[in-house]
């Protein structure tokens, strides 16, 4: 059975590794003030960032899918790890050893099946780029250097060599304590007829990384004419990779990206090698498959995907560049981005035009880019007969809805005088009429959830135009209620701010809350020590956290640390007061409406003692809350 981590390890790598820098490897973050980052959700689509992050007190959460947590939790939902296998990676990274209760420090087998894979992957790595060296892979050396790769090149980008025998990694895994079932899953070996081999055998090796760093497999070139592979080999599908959700080159590239927000789609490794090395360090690959999905989803992270931001693609000027860049152009709009494609003269990619011409060649390929719509909409008119009318039609009716399809209104108008141009159709408004047409229709199918809807608005909607979010747990809120509205606040500022309501908070009652969620949480706060615990407490969120009876209420825990106070300035006694007097007085609002309908109860024939008790009690609370309204919170 796995040890269990020492309890007192997973609270130094909670504290040892921010929660900034960890979400920082896999999207943007931008100031979104009051001490908070913003940027665009890893966890589900959205033109506009509500995925807030607090770097003091650890935690993130989306506004917009209510996915939240602490670094763990990011890790772990992210890359799909177990709790194990979460702590063990940022130990790692914080250089921290870990104890298990069983077993000692050397956890071995008790690691996760995630962290053994990494590992193993780790280690192979290693042994390729040692194996460059060798004697052996003279053959693969001079591969690189008639591209133009000396050997500072291959370090940088850690390329390495698999030796030519059947089964030299897998020995060598073995002898690091690997198991060949763990070699067999991570796709570095295969089954042979007397065991395991190796997959990948007297070839040229890139590793090819995730966007945290972490190798996940890797890319093989041929080398010799007596090897009957394909050209490339990829690691198959394993639990680690997936080439849809994988780019070469993007652990390199990815700060440059959210720098420059700009990215260069390239076609292989050695053109990424190329690119960076002529010092377009934004250049990025697909490993084996066409640009899809799950590539569009990393780069939208790491750009904003703002209107500002744009994703240039390179291709060859062949019949297959060309197609490939139609395909591109189907994606476009799912990008905010503007995209662009930049075509390699003479049919060279980017590797062959730096070998040929220098890295200045390469730095003018994607400086000589162009529009992508507008390359797809000279390719849609180039099929057609323009000297005759009814090719001209048809070349309208074909390039029109592309026009349409234009993102930036300017632009689509500039572009549908160009096409009456291109065309030779005297009538130019008649073209632009029929453009504007078409892109109407295409947003009212939109709104009316038509073929449209799935295409991106241009805009995003505004903070206050977004639909109100339900509440965890209990009736759904009603958040335009007063009550509701200034309990929410007063529990951020227990949260966020305890210094300044303390001890005031700590002698409200769970049921002055009347929103039953935050009724809820306030207990949890109680459970906690209360907020005067938490001015001095350093893990006061994570106890509330811990307090929480299920996810649900986690969730709404976290959600009211990260989100932002209604308030321009500062909080300070003054704000924290009046949320406090105004919790306060609802509830005391709220006892007198009961107290008064019990007395219509009781009625004239009611016990003289017992009415007594209740009318000085609605006395007392008639007082009391006309002092609040007077006095503020030098009443409470």
């Amino acid at each position: 059975m796995a040890g269990r981590i020492n309890d007192d390890d997973v609270k130094a790598v909670r504290d040892a590794v921010p929660i900034d820098a960890v979400v920082s490897e896999y999207l943007q973050l931008r100031n979104a003030g009051g001490g908070n980052l913003k940027g665009l959700c890893p966890f589900h689509d959205e033109k506009s960032p509500s995925f807030h992050v607090s770097p003091a007190k650890g935690l993130y959460h989306c506004f917009g899918c209510q996915e939240g947590g602490d670094t763990v939790d990011f890790v772990m939902k992210i890359d799909h790890l177990s709790f194990a296998e979460t702590i063990e990676r940022l130990a790692a990274q914080a250089g921290i050893t870990l104890r298990y209760e069983e077993g000692g420090y050397t956890p071995g087998r008790q690691q996760g099946e995630r962290t053994r894979l990494v590992e193993a992957h780790k280690a192979a790595a290693q042994y390729y780029t040692d194996q460059l060296d060798s004697p052996e892979a003279e053959i693969g050396r001079r591969f690189l250097a008639d591209r133009g790769f000396d050997q500072d090149a291959a370090r940088h980008f850690s390329v390495g060599y698999s030796p030519a025998g059947w089964d030299h990694l897998t020995r060598f895994l073995r002898g690091r304590g690997f198991t060949d079932k763990e070699l067999i899953l991570s796709g570095l070996s295969q089954e042979g007829r007397r065991g395991p081999i190796d997959r990948f055998r007297g070839r040229l090796m890139w590793p090819i990384r995730d966007i945290a760093g972490e190798v996940v497999g890797f890319g093989a070139r041929k080398l010799r004419d007596d090897d009957n592979g394909p050209k490339y080999l990829n690691t198959p599908e394993t639990p680690l990779y997936r080439k849809s959700q994988v780019l070469y080159g993007i652990d390199l590239a990815k700060k440059e990206i959210a720098r420059t927000n700009r990215a260069v789609v390239v076609e292989g490794y050695t053109d990424v090698m190329a690119c960076h090395l002529a010092g377009i360090t934004t250049a990025i690959a697909t490993c084996g498959t066409s640009f899809g999905e799950g590539h569009i989803k990393i780069l939208r992270r790491l750009l904003m995907d703002n209107s500002g931001s744009e994703v240039v693609f390179t291709f060859d000027g062949d019949a297959a560049g060309q197609k490939a860049a139609l395909r591109a152009f189907e994606d476009d709009q799912k990008f905010a981005a503007e995209t662009s494609i930049a075509i390699t003269p003479g049919g060279m990619d980017p590797c062959d035009l730096r070998l040929a011409k220098g890295d200045q060649a390469v730095a003018d390929l994607v400086e000589s880019r162009t529009p992508l719509f507008e390359f797809a909409l000279r390719h849609v008119v180039s099929r057609h007969n323009l000297d005759t009318p009814v090719g001209r039609a048809a070349a309208l009716d074909e390039a029109a809805p592309i026009v349409a399809r234009i993102k930036n209104s300017a632009i689509q108008h500039e572009s549908a005088v160009q096409l009456a141009g291109i065309l030779g159709i005297l009538d130019t408004q008649f073209v632009v009429r029929r453009v504007s047409q078409l892109a109407r229709w295409a947003r009212e199918r939109g709104r009316d959830g038509g073929p449209g809807q799935d295409r991106p608005q241009r805009r995003a909607a505004s903070p206050a135009a977004e639909p109100q979010r339900p509440a965890p747990g209990g009736p759904a809120l009603n958040l335009r209620s007063p009550a509701h509205r200034v309990e929410r606040e007063l529990l951020k500022l227990a949260l966020q701010r305890p210094d300044l309501v303390s001890p005031t908070f700590d002698a409200y009652g769970a049921d002055e809350f009347t929103a039953p969620p935050y009724a809820v949480v306030r207990q949890c706060i109680e459970e906690a020590g209360g907020a005067t615990a938490g001015s001095t407490d350093g893990d006061y969120l994570a106890r509330v956290r811990e307090a929480a009876p299920d996810d649900t209420v986690r969730a709404m825990v976290t959600e009211l640390a990260v989100e932002p106070l209604h308030t321009r300035r500062d909080p300070d006694e003054a704000y924290a007061g009046v949320q406090l007097v105004a919790v306060r007085l609802a509830a005391v609002n709220q006892r007198v409406m009961e107290i008064r309908g019990t007395l219509q109860r009781l009625g004239p024939r009611a016990d003289p003692q017992q009415l007594t008790a209740v009318q000085n009690e609605l006395w007392v609370l008639q007082q009391y809350g006309q002092s609040l309204r007077e006095r503020g919170a030098t009443a409470l």
